[in-house]
C-alpha cells in the first residue's frame, strides 16, 4: 500500500504549453498574481531556457473564485521559456532572496521571422524581457495545492 498522490485526486496538476500568442494568453491568465522570490529565476544559457519557480494562485479552481467550498489555494509551478537568446530585467534584482515578485501578465512582442520577446510584467513597475527565437512557454505544477497563506483571492480593485 502506498500513500495517495496528487495525481490520483480529482484535481490534476497542470501541464500546458504555449506555442502562439493565443496559448500564451491562457498561460498568462493562469499565472496572474503568482508570486516568487527573485532568487527563483534562472537563465540556463547553454540549454537556452529561462525558468521561474512560481507560487501561483489556482484560478482554474471554481472554489477559489466563486465563494469557497474550502480555503483558497496556491500551487508551486515551473514556468519555463524555451529557445532563449537573451534576458533583460527592469526593476528586478535577480538572486535577491528577500525580494518577492508578483507576476501580473505574460505577453509577446513579435519581431522578425517568428522571433520576438516574451514580456513578464511584474507588480511595482518591474518587468522581465526574454528574447526568443519562437514562442514556446511551458507551465507545469510541481507540488500539491496548498492553502494560500493570505487566505484571500487576489484583488486588483485598490
Amino acid at each position: 500500500m502506498s500513500d495517495a498522490r496528487f495525481e490520483d485526486g480529482g484535481d490534476k496538476p497542470l501541464r500546458l504549453k504555449a506555442l502562439d500568442t493565443h496559448d500564451l494568453t491562457v498561460l498568462s491568465s493562469l499565472t496572474q498574481d503568482a508570486v516568487f522570490p527573485a532568487s527563483e529565476m534562472k537563465w540556463d544559457r547553454k540549454a537556452r531556457r529561462f525558468a521561474l519557480l512560481l507560487n501561483r494562485f489556482r484560478w482554474e479552481d471554481d472554489a477559489n473564485i466563486k465563494g469557497a467550498r474550502r480555503q483558497v489555494e496556491r500551487v508551486q509551478a515551473v514556468l519555463s521559456i524555451e529557445d532563449v537568446i537573451a534576458v533583460q530585467t527592469i526593476g528586478v534584482q535577480a538572486g535577491d532572496v528577500d525580494t518577492v515578485l508578483s507576476l501580473l501578465s505574460i505577453t509577446f512582442e513579435a519581431g522578425s521571422d517568428g522571433m520576438g520577446r516574451v514580456i513578464l510584467t511584474l507588480a511595482g513597475d518591474g518587468a522581465i524581457g526574454v528574447d526568443v527565437e519562437a514562442v514556446e512557454v511551458l507551465l507545469r505544477d510541481v507540488t500539491r495545492p496548498y492553502i494560500s497563506p493570505s487566505r484571500k483571492v487576489p484583488n486588483h480593485n485598490g
